[in-house]
């Protein structure tokens, strides 16, 4: 729910053309049915079903994107299954879903019989999902898949269900339910639906302040000087001057720490090592082929085998 909040006021605040709907904004459960009723009713342009994950097995891991279509493995059946099971527990259930029963595989071969004319779009939006999340937040991606879920098999637009990862995996709740992985992940959304927006108006949407909200999503301000992290070197002087982006080949987000009387440069933090692949990629980007990895806790500078050892890879 936060997530999808998230992803609504980034599109507002950037794209203020764009009309967002939302088919809860609090703590209710509208019925399967009344959810894709609600999108053809509106007439919207993009349907978007925002969900965490669930596995038997805490291994299980990583974010996923469905678009309606015929299930091409046991897996994905039994995930659409568990997904449209939901209608059972609904009141009227046989009258609102015309008889379909989640666990008949009658049933889906009817449901797969339904035409998509949105299928591209469909996949062009969820290609950009996973891109996203692969390239930019450093999730592990199960990529775009076809799976007969009831709640994008009816709506009269293109429609895509996300998965943002497992609840039942320890480590993807506990970045799931931080700040800075609701940010992220939102931040990511946002991301793929700018550029498809710009695919399909063929418009140019990339520049403007919408082109940092990723790098606002770093917990900088969350962040007190008792705290090791690494982040991106791009500069040392022996006296300050001005982090504006002209004086960094144009990037934006350089901030500057005081270590051992230097004044340091740097782009970025991260929790752990492997995360700062991502920024570095970016500082190169932008030409500053100098710059390197470093740890720092407060104005102290420390030994990147021990800040990895402490924080982990």
């Amino acid at each position: 729910m936060e997530v999808t909040n998230l992803v609504g006021s980034y599109i507002e605040e950037y794209l203020p053309d764009v009309e967002v709907s939302y088919t809860r904004t609090g703590d209710s459960y509208p019925e399967l049915h009344e959810r894709t009723k609600m999108a053809n009713r509106l007439g919207v342009d993009l349907f978007v079903s925002i969900h965490c994950d669930a596995f038997s097995k805490e291994s299980a891991h990583g974010c996923g994107s469905y678009v309606m279509g015929q299930a091409k493995t046991d897996a994905n059946l039994r995930m659409a299954q568990k997904e449209n099971a939901a209608m059972l527990k609904e009141k009227d259930y046989e009258k609102n879903y015309g008889g379909f029963d989640p666990y008949s595989p009658e049933s889906y071969i009817e449901l797969s019989l339904r035409q998509n004319a949105f299928m591209d779009q469909s996949l062009m939006f969820s290609k950009n999902v996973q891109d996203q999340f692969r390239e930019r937040v450093q999730r592990t991606d199960r990529g775009v898949r076809q799976a007969p879920y009831w709640v994008i098999s009816f709506t009269t637009m293109p429609s895509v269900l996300i998965e943002l990862g497992f609840l039942t995996n320890e480590e993807e709740e506990d970045f799931l339910q931080s700040k800075r992985g609701r940010e992220l992940m939102a931040s990511a959304i946002f991301r793929a639906f700018r550029d498809y927006k710009s695919s399909i108006e063929g418009k140019d949407y990339s520049q403007g302040p919408s082109d940092i909200i990723v790098e606002e999503a770093r917990p900088e301000e969350e962040r007190n000087d008792s705290e090791m992290y690494f982040t991106i070197q791009v500069g040392s002087a022996s006296s300050a001057i001005s982090t504006e982006a002209a004086n960094f080949k144009g990037l934006e987000g350089v901030k500057q720490v005081k270590v051992a009387g230097l004044y340091k440069y740097v782009y970025g933090t991260a929790g752990r090592y492997n995360d700062t692949k991502r920024l570095l990629k970016e500082v190169k980007a932008a030409g500053i082929e100098g710059a390197f990895v470093i740890a720092l806790k407060g104005e102290e500078r420390i030994d990147l085998n021990e800040a990895i050892q402490t924080l982990g890879k």
